[in-house]
């Protein structure tokens, strides 16, 4: 196992400023975000030669493209407009012959519940996105976000099930099950299976504002780096480890108390003792 980042707070930094700091820094590989508009890797125009042999040239791999795009948003243009972008950051992945493409599952649309977003709209699109992708050799992540159409289990259970390919499967983020009291070693064990990459980011429950306002208000929680929450970090990825997974802990910097570069590092100290 290693730890990678997630190159999403590098959106407007060149290719090679993301490089030098992940390789400086001691990071075995990088997540890209790929999406319309960023810098470092831009679905729309980029040079598939120049990206791999920048990033392996610094010694650093390529655990996966991210293209975290609602594929279920309300507005049929703009849902249209997400799904063409997935589908570029696809082709980016066939190109430069990276295996693992992470996304999300969409989010329900306004009026419409996730079970019926999960069958009508998220399944259909991705048991034909995964053909495509299998292909290729790829598999698809879903992180599973707390706001889109997979917040919990039975949600998990049912787009496995309406979409059972075998090439879909999770980008696993311990944090979004921690803060709803959802056991996510217990959810390591069960989804073994489709978990294909991983996202490492800690949640810091604030007792004192819980005990306040209670669990419906979502100020009692906050995303941190690894090492600064209550997850056990330790026994997490014992667990991991326990059901066969031996990829990528790919750092989420969503931590307002640190700076980027910061963040990344105190993340990858903490996570290395273990790996």
């Amino acid at each position: 196992m290693h730890v990678g980042i997630l190159t999403a707070p590098f959106a407007r930094d060149d290719l090679k400023t993301v490089v030098d700091f992940a390789a400086d820094a001691g990071f075995a590989s990088l997540e890209l975000t790929c999406v319309p508009g960023c810098a470092h890797l831009d679905p729309q125009q980029y040079d598939a030669a120049q990206v791999t042999d920048t990033v392996a040239a610094a010694g650093l791999q390529i655990s996966s493209l991210a293209c975290y795009v609602d594929v279920t948003h309300g507005d049929p243009v703009e849902r249209q407009a997400n799904r063409d972008a997935l589908r570029r950051a696809l082709d980016a992945c066939a190109a430069m012959k990276v295996d693992t493409l992470c996304c999300i599952a969409g989010r329900p649309p306004e009026g419409k519940s996730r079970e019926d977003t999960i069958r009508d709209d998220a399944s259909p699109f991705f048991n034909e996105l995964c053909r495509d992708a299998a292909a290729d050799g790829i598999q698809l992540a879903m992180e599973n976000w707390f706001a889109t159409n997979i917040q919990h289990l039975g949600h998990w259970d049912l787009i496995f099930e309406t979409c059972p390919a075998d090439n879909f499967g999770l980008n696993f983020d311990p944090s979004h099950l921690y803060w709803m009291g959802i056991d996510h070693l217990y959810a390591v064990e069960k989804f073994a299976s489709r978990i294909f990459h991983t996202h490492a980011k800690d949640t810091e429950i604030r007792r004192h504002v819980l005990a306040y306002l209670g669990n419906q208000d979502h100020s009692h929680w906050r995303y941190v780096i690894p090492g600064y929450g209550e997850i056990d970090w330790g026994v997490y990825i014992a667990r991991l480890r326990d059901v066969g997974y031996n990829g990528v802990l790919s750092i989420e910097h969503e931590d307002r108390a640190f700076g980027r570069e910061e963040g990344f590092i105190k993340g990858l100290r903490h996570l290395s003792q273990f790996c």
